[in-house]
Order: structure tokens, then sequence, then C-alpha cells
């Protein structure tokens, strides 16, 4: 989808924080009857960062994320006007981006929580520039973060391996059209497939005795492995065909592929079908694991640290998990 507007959009800067405590696969390894081996052939993870303490949340590490995209620029958080909290794993059913709101200094922004799962970052990156681009607000701060660590059943093998916790951010401004970082975005969702990745609710089976209410509560992460997988590799390459060719582009012209840190499998398989070089990988899910909804602003921040991505370069940005959902941005990097 285009906009019709000639307002552009441009990424100002980003921030990351993952949790002190890590994890490795050896002692994973000590939780669940698995290897170092069985993990790192099957899904390129090492050790993934685990958020301990009971009074330590997906917020905490949202603010400091936050916080950093914002001081890499030295922004006055009062110059933010909205705030989407790209999050499955919120400390407040009602939300927790106002949290993050009151906690950074944003007395501006208007702040809500958006839940996609690991294509969380991808809505909120379109959900904020299509704001931008229809002149409703003109500094927006995009984050994901989960902890998902919190809702893994650590007895279950297929999922306890696989994620870790963390929190990502990147400040979008308005700019003009001759300088738009955001070329174009494609979404799909398909809830036929919804069940194959979850956090069910479960009624108790005692209801209340006199109003027959059932009251119950979410259960641990539920997922086909084999099915994910097959998802991924059949339909994100086309979403980011799709997408370069609306733009007249074509996969030559990518420097940089950053797709949703998942599974090393995965990554490699959708370079493989677009026939991307595995040089133009952005990953680093062998350090944090699948930290969900955290995964790309993660990866971008630490490319952006390590210099990577030069000016006009273009990244194929690409999202997908529950829902099941998934998307794909383009981009055109505009240093500051």
């Amino acid at each position: 989808m285009k906009s019709s507007t000639t307002q552009g959009v441009k990424i100002l800067s980003t921030g990351s924080a993952v949790p002190h405590i890590s994890l490795n696969n050896d002692q994973m390894s000590e939780i669940v009857q698995t290897s170092d081996e069985w993990i790192s052939t099957r899904t390129g993870i090492k050790e993934r960062r685990l958020l301990t303490g009971s009074q330590q949340s997906v917020a905490d590490l949202a603010i400091v994320a936050s916080k950093k995209a914002l001081d890499k620029i030295s922004m006055d958080p009062s110059q933010i006007d909205l705030i989407i909290l790209a999050t499955s794993s919120p400390n407040d059913l009602f939300g927790s981006a106002s949290q993050i709101q009151h906690s950074i200094g944003a007395i501006n922004a208007v702040a809500f929580d958006l839940t996609a799962a690991c294509s969380g970052f991808v809505l909120g990156l379109v959900t904020a520039s299509q704001f931008i681009q229809n002149g409703s607000y003109c500094s927006v701060l995009v984050i994901g973060a989960d902890v998902l660590s919190k809702w893994i059943d650590w007895s279950d093998r297929s999922t306890c391996i696989l994620f870790g916790d963390a929190a990502g951010a990147a400040i979008l401004q308005s700019c003009p059209s001759t300088e738009n970082s955001i070329l174009n975005f494609q979404l799909n969702t398909d809830g036929h497939y919804s069940h194959h990745l979850s956090i069910p609710y479960q009624d108790d089976k005692k209801p209340h005795s006199f109003l027959n209410l059932h009251q119950g509560s979410f259960k641990y992460i539920s997922m086909n492995g084999k099915e994910v997988y097959k998802f991924a590799v059949s339909q994100v390459p086309l979403s980011i065909l799709k997408c370069l060719n609306s733009l007249n582009m074509s996969v030559n012209d990518i420097n940089w592929l950053l797709l949703h840190q998942a599974n090393e499998r995965i990554l490699n398989a959708v370079a493989e079908k677009l026939s991307i070089s595995r040089d133009k990988i952005i990953a680093n899910l062998s350090k944090y694991g699948n930290t969900s909804a955290a995964s790309i602003p993660l990866a971008l921040d630490e490319a952006v640290q390590e210099g990577k991505i030069a000016n006009n370069d273009v990244l194929v940005v690409a999202g997908f998990g529950a829902g099941l959902t998934w998307g794909t941005i383009i981009v055109r990097w505009k240093e500051l």
C-alpha cells in the first residue's frame, strides 16, 4: 500500500536493551533433555537472555531501550507525539505503553499497545509511518519488547530452548519526501492457522456457582514448529518479492536482509529462495534467541552500532509469527 501524501518518514535513532542474565545451551541441558549440539544445529541459538526477579517486567526493558534511542539524538522526550509498544507479554493486560510514556517523560505523547507477536515491530513501524504520512503526528517512538520467558513451559523442550527476553526501539519523524526512508510495505494475516502458535486462554472446569461464569488463565506458549517453519519459508519470500515489485526494485537492489530472528534455518532458507547471499543477512539470534517483537529492532540497533548499514543502503525488513501474521517493509537507510 502506498500513501497518497508526499510526506516522508525517516528513522532518526534506534536503541535496545537485554537482561543481564544469560542462559547458554549447556545450562539449558540441565533443565531439559537436550544438548548444545542439538540446539545449535537445529536453531543456530547458543544462548538467550532472561529477565529474572518478580519486580522486573517488559516495561523496564522497553524504558531502557527508549531512553537509549532518545539519548543518541539528544531528543527531549516531550517532543514525542506517539508511543507504540509492540508486545505480546505486557505486565498489565490493559496495556503497558502508558507506563513507558510516564517513565521516560513523554508528557505530550499518546501511548498504546499493539499485539502481533513476532510481527509486532513491523506492524508498529507501518502504523507509525501512516500516522506521520497523514500529518497526524510528527515524532513517533516504536518499541518492540517481549518477556516470553514468563510464558514458557520450561519442561517443554520444543519451546523453552527458543525464546529470550529483550526490547528494541526506533524513533521515526516526518521529513521531506526526498529523504523518505520507508519506501513501501506489504502485510498479511491468515487466522486459519492461528492455533499453530499461541498462548491459549483456558477456562477453569468449575464455574462460579451462582453466575455460571467460567474464569481461567492464560497457559504457556504452544507451537507447531514444523508448520511455522513451512509457513515462514513459503510466505515470507513471496511477501518480499511483492513489496519489491511494487517499487520496481529487484533482489539485486537489496543491501541487507533483516528478518525476524526465529531460527537460523529459516533465515538461510528465505535468503536461498530469494538468491540472496548469506553475507547480506543481519543476524544475532545466536546470542539472544527468538525475542519475538524485540528481535528486529534489537538486530537493527546492533547493526547500526557496528556501522554495518551505510547511507542509502536498502534494507528488507520482514516479520512473521503468531496470528499467523507476516509483513515486509522496504527501508532506504538515511544517516543523520
